[in-house]
């Protein structure tokens, strides 16, 4: 799922979830998932999985901290304190729990993430370092190709600039334009 990379804060992770597969649960947004987080009747299990999309540097334009994606008040009131969370998002680096975050490519741009869905397995081994939704590669191409992915755009101004040009979370999400002039002697720019 996170084929340029993903992020995982160990010292914050549950040890027990460390190898773990379980049913994807997926949201296109964080307001969508929000909104449903606190219903009793939500269908979610401790050994579920939440898949949070679209808050990648491109999807959520300004790559923000929405990736502190809380557990189910369902599950809360049950005593469960942690589940597994994936999301091309970010969140504080003081932020809990087993959550794999800045995934890479995000699915505002094609990554493998933008093509889970609820009900598919998906297996997070940090041992071996992967994160693996588990369907073919038939199975992915064929989704690809029935719902490409159309990169979220914008007509004018800085949020269309930012959104051509901001490089993925692996690269940093700095913009492709600086990339080699931080740091030049000034009036030389390196490019």
């Amino acid at each position: 799922l996170a084929p340029s990379g993903a992020v995982l804060k160990l010292s914050a992770a549950s040890p027990a979830l460390l190898q773990h597969t379980g049913r994807a649960l997926v949201f296109d947004r964080m307001e969508d998932y929000v909104a449903v987080a606190d219903d009793p009747s939500m269908d979610v299990t401790p050994d579920d999985i939440i898949v949070v999309r679209g808050g990648g540097p491109v999807g959520y334009p300004g790559f923000p901290e929405i990736g502190n994606t809380p557990l189910p008040r369902k599950l809360l009131e049950q005593g469960i304190t942690d589940m597994v969370r994936i999301s091309d998002a970010r969140m504080s680096g003081t932020g809990y729990g087993t959550c794999i975050l800045h995934v890479s490519p995000e699915s505002a741009v094609g990554g493998p993430l933008a093509y889970v869905r609820t009900g598919d397995r998906i297996t997070l081994d940090t041992a071996a370092r992967r994160l693996d939704v588990l369907i073919s590669n038939e199975e992915l191409e064929a989704r690809e190709a029935a719902d490409p992915i159309v990169r979220p755009a914008a007509e004018r101004g800085w949020v269309k600039l930012y959104r051509e040009h901001v490089m993925q979370a692996n690269e940093g999400a700095d913009l492709d334009f600086l990339v080699g002039s931080s740091g030049s002697e000034p009036g030389r720019h390196s490019h």
